[in-house]
């Protein structure tokens, strides 16, 4: 019985697996396009908008907005020690997004 039951648990948790695995694989929505179109370039950071700002990893609603503020208010952003001036934004998350971004 505790061999039928263990059989029964491994076969749920690798099904659960293949499902996970299938939805990283297989993105549908549309945010999941945008996401692609900045790991295969980098997205320029002072012509982003909010939506693509908001599709790099680890950046929000109010990051992206806190980006778009600093642009308007001091200009351009010319490199990651000047994106760390942007409220919010130390050297780990500038360094993550530096990875993602031009800032030409």
């Amino acid at each position: 019985m505790k061999a039928l039951w263990f059989a029964l648990c491994a076969t749920i948790a690798c099904m659960g697996a293949q499902n996970a695995s299938a939805a990283l694989n297989n993105p549908t929505n549309a945010d999941s396009k945008t996401v692609g179109a900045v790991a295969q370039s980098k997205l320029s950071l002072n012509k982003a908008d909010q939506q693509q700002l908001e599709a790099i990893p680890g950046i929000g609603a109010k990051k992206a907005q806190a980006i778009l503020e600093y642009i308007k208010q001091h200009g351009p952003i010319k490199d990651k020690k000047q994106l760390m001036e942007v409220k919010g934004i130390g050297e780990k998350m500038a360094d993550r997004i530096a990875g993602f971004v031009s800032f030409g």
